[in-house]
């Protein structure tokens, strides 16, 4: 009987091993046991057979993440696949992996759509808006009449006078978006992308440049429960602010803004109709 528990990195890496076709790699012969050999893995995954094998059974220690990524290709694992492999392996989910942002799932824009009366989006780590709903366009931006390069939350904040004007503490939200921009940056491992950005905002903004040299690092809870602003058509709008993580895209977060009058959730709903 095998002493290794239940659900062991072991048993996860056999059970990925013996899915595979080994005609489907290039690995011929007959075979008593479905799925690739333990040594056809460690070819695929340029390791030890002995190494690989010791994994299989629990032995030799805890790998490398770099070990880790090259089973995970040898395996053809899916992203939750690979992480759930990571969390096995390491006891904690691997670094996230960034992927070109072209639009959302069809799945994740009806989601949107549906709160009709909540302004939402999607932005990525570096603050980039690329998916909204007709309400956001409403009541905060209309991105659809922008160029993608021309979504970039800080750019809104520290750059558009009509933006800034809207908020009703400008001072406190322009803080919080750059603490939490910060804490976004380099928890994706993008300081050195979002370098260019932050050097543009500090040239254009004496105010962005002071609050990143403060240096402060805030999390969405450290928002303020009540977004408000100064609409040009719907006047003081007080709105909830939610955050939420994008299921298997480290890399987004959804901001959902729930209006806290019921009145002015209609009629955020009703100009929200009329948006294309």
């Amino acid at each position: 009987m095998s002493s290794k528990p239940a659900g062991s990195l072991g048993d996860f890496l056999r059970s990925r091993r013996t899915r595979l076709d080994p005609a489907s790699f290039g690995f011929a012969g007959r075979r008593r046991t479905p799925g690739l050999r333990r040594e056809e893995v460690a070819q695929r995954a340029n390791i030890s057979p002995t190494w690989y094998t010791w994994l299989e059974q629990g032995r030799g220690g805890a790998p490398s993440p770099e070990v880790l990524e090259r089973i995970s290709g040898a395996l053809m694992l899916t992203d939750t696949e690979r992480e759930h492999l990571f969390m096995l392996g390491l006891g904690r989910p691997p670094e996230i992996r960034l992927k070109p942002v072209d639009g959302v799932h069809p799945r994740l824009q009806r989601l949107l759509d549906s709160l009709n009366a909540s302004p939402a989006i999607i932005k990525t780590a570096t603050w980039d808006v690329v998916a909204w709903n007709p309400a956001a366009a409403v009541v905060l931006t209309d991105y659809g009449a922008l160029p993608p390069g021309g979504r970039n939350i800080l750019k809104f904040l520290f750059r558009n006078p009509a933006v800034r004007a809207s908020q009703h503490d400008w001072e406190s939200v322009a803080r919080f978006v750059v603490g939490a921009f910060r804490a976004d940056v380099a928890r994706a491992g993008l300081v050195s992308e979002a370098a260019a950005l932050v050097e543009e905002l500090c040239s254009a903004s004496p105010e962005f440049e002071a609050l990143w040299r403060d240096n402060d690092v805030l999390g969405h809870s450290d928002a303020h429960a009540v977004k408000r602003l100064q609409h040009p058509v719907l006047g003081s709008v007080e709105l909830e602010y939610s955050a939420f993580s994008v299921d298997g895209r480290p890399d987004l977060g959804m901001i959902v803004y729930t209006p806290v009058d019921a009145g002015m959730a209609a009629r955020i709903r009703a100009l929200a109709a009329d948006k294309p």
